[in-house]
């Protein structure tokens, strides 16, 4: 393997990694019908602040989400909604997957 793949696998990781905790992907899905406040999500997943705060932060570092402050809120939305066609192949893979259980 060249170093430039090895490079694009290592960060291709990273972002499969930033998706990999079931509020994230709560997160993504909520994301994916319309932008939310942080207070929203917190409230929609029911946990601390800056527990939301983190995965967002995951999730943003990662390239996922983009973010814009107004005022004192801070408004996320995705900022590849092709992640999406991720959600989806992974559905594929379970439905396929149990069907032969």
């Amino acid at each position: 393997m060249t170093a430039a793949a090895q490079a694009q696998y290592k960060t291709q990781a990273r972002i499969i990694k930033a998706l990999a905790h079931p509020t994230r992907l709560f997160i993504v899905d909520e994301l994916s019908r319309g932008e939310r406040c942080v207070c929203e999500l917190t409230d929609m997943i029911g946990v601390e602040m800056p527990t939301v705060s983190r995965h967002l932060s995951q999730l943003k570092n990662a390239g996922i989400l983009e973010d814009q402050k107004r005022g004192a809120q801070v408004f996320y939305r995705l900022r590849v909604p092709c992640v999406l066609n991720f959600f989806k192949c992974v559905q594929a893979v379970q439905k396929n997957g149990n069907s032969g259980r």
